[in-house]
């Protein structure tokens, strides 16, 4: 019974605040094997509830994620459903995200909305979606994403090493990631800002010190560094966990696969270091780094393909926008985020 109440409250706010779900809409929730079926089952109930019509489809567990998962899954039947849906949350613990179910489900069916919910369970979701303060951080998140689509320059550095620069492409978007899925397009969750750099102008070190989604790690028990040179990965380094993931990286033969796709903020107030990349990559203050396959939303009309996707979470982030610093070692210190990031109770 943990959170019982406390969930039907959260998907009551994901459905008639975020998706903003109609009578007649079609619903599709996707989960796998390793999805929470509390979570599925209450949105389902409350997506009906609302007059729409919930379609629950269960797959078994792929091993690879993306492209890599098609041979595991009904591509095929996966991909028609979609097409004729209205909307679409993805609960599966494997993503079906940059997969080519996923880019022709987004690239023909133009009204639908997707949001993405990676593996989300109980206590995530009472957290990260039923207890948060939806106004004011929006208005955060809307500073954040407007000195950041200004900037021309970033500077990422943190505690554990990390210290990497790049320049931005002012024609490519600016993520604004606030929870809602009731616009046509892919959307995420709250607390989260994102973008791709210029590929060629990331320099530096990367350093995963919180969690790095795929090749089977999670939750890290050392840093995993990358250095990288014109968005390219030169050189891993860090122990056990280190060699499996370039293992894990290589093991694809695919050139993409060693490349940055996208960086993002996180500043979801109530997330913690779990092991989820859904929820490790809101943590606030943190920064997470996206390699491989990049998604069209990103770099548009059509994305770059790549055999899989990853991403790694730095912990405790300063950052400088040109030369306004927003955080210091994951603390907000910008005079216009400081008294929202009090009032979201950060300060």
């Amino acid at each position: 019974m943990l959170h019982e109440f406390e969930l039907g409250m959260a998907t009551d706010i994901l459905i008639r605040e975020l998706f903003k779900l109609e009578k007649g809409e079609t619903f599709v929730i996707t989960a796998d094997t390793e999805s929470d079926p509390r979570v599925v089952n209450a949105t389902a109930r409350t997506a009906f509830a609302t007059g729409a019509r919930p379609m629950v489809i269960w797959t078994a567990t792929p091993l690879q994620s993306g492209k890599a998962a098609e041979p595991m899954l009904p591509a095929k039947a996966l991909t028609a459903v979609l097409l004729e849906a209205d909307a679409w949350v993805e609960f599966n613990g494997m993503p079906l995200l940059y997969s080519s179910i996923y880019d022709t489900a987004m690239k023909k069916n133009k009204n639908l909305r997707h949001l993405c919910l990676l593996g989300m369970h109980v206590d995530m979701m009472t957290r990260c979606i039923g207890r948060i303060d939806y106004p004011t951080l929006s208005k955060f998140q809307d500073i954040v994403t407007k000195l950041t689509r200004e900037a021309r320059h970033v500077r990422i550095t943190s505690p554990a090493g990390n210290d990497v620069q790049f320049d931005n492409n002012p024609n490519w978007p600016v993520i604004n990631e606030k929870g809602y899925a009731d616009t046509p397009g892919s959307h995420m969750l709250s607390g989260q800002i994102g973008w791709s750099p210029v590929f060629d102008s990331i320099k530096g070190a990367i350093v995963f010190d919180g969690s790095v989604s795929r090749a089977g790690l999670g939750r890290l028990r050392q840093p995993i560094k990358l250095w990288v040179e014109e968005g390219k990965i030169v050189q891993i380094e860090g122990g056990d966990e280190a060699a499996r993931y370039e293992q894990w990286l290589r093991g694809f033969n695919d050139a993409q696969m060693l490349k940055m796709a996208h960086v993002c903020f996180g500043f979801n107030p109530n997330a913690k270091l779990s092991g989820f990349i859904l929820e490790d990559e809101r943590i606030w203050g943190c920064t997470e780094w996206g390699i491989g396959n990049v998604g069209p939303m990103l770099v548009p009309p059509d994305g770059i393909s790549g055999a899989s996707h990853s991403d790694g979470i730095c912990l405790d982030s300063s950052v400088w926008l040109d030369d306004n610093q927003i955080t210091d070692k994951g603390k907000v210190v910008h005079k216009d985020l400081v008294d929202l990031a009090r009032k979201l109770g950060r300060l």
